[in-house]
């Protein structure tokens, strides 16, 4: 199995931000030393390529995040200050999941520890996502010929409103999500199917929300 990690791209925050980007290194030290994959596994993806997401985001949103000239409006929608390394580390989060899936094809499981940037849209970014990784990867895949329809099946506690976006005209990718209803974001969009779930609710509620997601999804 293949674990990819992007923790070496680390983010020039400000010691108040809220965001704990400490986590993505404590979680592969720990995977590590609990011996729970062979050193040799853990890999550092490559960076996808501005063509890559262009089969996902607007090309002028692209250059403006890649140049910096993005409004400080959507600054702190993205939550993150713009720097180089932010939109490095963007294309590298994209790139692990796009190697994840090409070896999930090859070797039957991919992995990728910092992916999931689903609140990033066609032409803007949101909650600490620059690039929609999910629909970056599966469409760099269809374009490639690997695959021809995909499911992406986010069981994040925030709904996953970025790639419910982009593809609400796409038929060959079908979207699955299970969040909190009262969660962020604020304005939801519409998945496939959604499963909105109350403050409190139990693992049974939970985990039957996922049966019902996988018996329709699959």
């Amino acid at each position: 199995m293949k674990i990819f990690y992007t923790d070496e791209f680390v983010l020039p925050l400000p010691k108040t931000h809220r965001f704990p980007m400490e986590k993505y290194s404590l979680l592969r030290a720990q995977l590590q030393t609990g011996k729970v994959a062979l050193s040799d596994e853990f890999v550092v993806p490559a960076a996808v390529s501005d063509e890559d997401l262009l089969r996902a985001h607007d090309a002028e949103y692209i250059r403006r995040a890649v140049q910096g000239e993005l409004s400080r409006s959507e600054v702190l929608r993205i939550g993150f200050p713009w720097s180089t390394q932010l939109i490095e580390r963007s294309r590298r989060s994209s790139g692990a999941t796009l190697e994840g899936a090409r070896t999930a094809l090859t070797d039957g499981l991919g992995v990728n520890l910092a992916g999931g940037t689903h609140h990033a849209h066609f032409d803007c970014g949101e909650g600490y996502c620059v690039f929609n990784d999910s629909v970056v990867a599966i469409r760099a895949l269809q374009a490639k010929g690997l695959i021809e329809k995909a499911i992406v099946f986010d069981t994040d506690v925030h709904q996953g409103n970025g790639t419910a976006q982009i593809t609400e005209s796409d038929d060959s990718i079908f979207t699955f999500s299970i969040h909190g209803a009262k969660n962020f974001p604020l304005r939801k969009q519409k998945s496939n199917l959604d499963i909105a779930l109350d403050d409190g609710a139990s693992d049974e509620e939970f985990l039957a929300g996922i049966r019902t997601g996988l018996d329709i999804s699959f």
